[in-house]
């Protein structure tokens, strides 16, 4: 009966660890320039740009392919002699607005900007009418409480 428990918890121990690393993988190794400061700027700028693809990740953490080849044009426009500006106007003009990781406060992301901010509002002006509720309607359910 002992070796069946044991079996049975080393069993599942074995199953909880497949489960367990199973998902793990091992990430891309990042492509190493002949310049080591041109392959440092492309990583910062890459790191302000959002994957289009993965849309939660920056370029500079996704591993989809897009933002592979996004990071090699990054790359290449900066060898061109092009300031990170000038790249960031490029993704821009190409992407939107949507592309950058952190957009600027204007009237077309201000929804982006303060909508949290009013969801939570909501939710508390809702939470505090919800408390507060009808002082009728919460002596009547004690009345009937004691009542029982």
């Amino acid at each position: 009966m002992a070796s069946a428990r044991r079996f049975i918890a080393l069993f599942a121990a074995c199953l909880g660890l497949a489960f367990a690393l199973g998902p793990a993988r091992a990430g891309e190794a990042q492509p190493v320039a002949a310049d080591p400061a041109l392959e440092t700027r492309v990583m910062a700028l890459a790191g302000e740009l959002r994957c289009v693809v993965c849309q939660n990740e920056t370029l500079a953490a996704s591993q989809a392919e897009l933002a592979r080849d996004l990071r090699a044009q990054i790359r290449s426009q900066m060898r061109e002699g092009r300031s990170d500006a000038e790249v960031r106007d490029f993704m821009v003009a190409r992407y939107g607005q949507f592309v950058l990781y952190r957009p600027p406060l204007q009237a077309s992301t201000w929804l982006l900007w303060l909508g949290p901010f009013a969801l939570l509002a909501l939710a508390a002006w809702g939470w505090r009418q919800q408390m507060r509720g009808s002082p009728d309607a919460t002596n009547a359910r004690d009345e009937e409480h004691l009542q029982r």
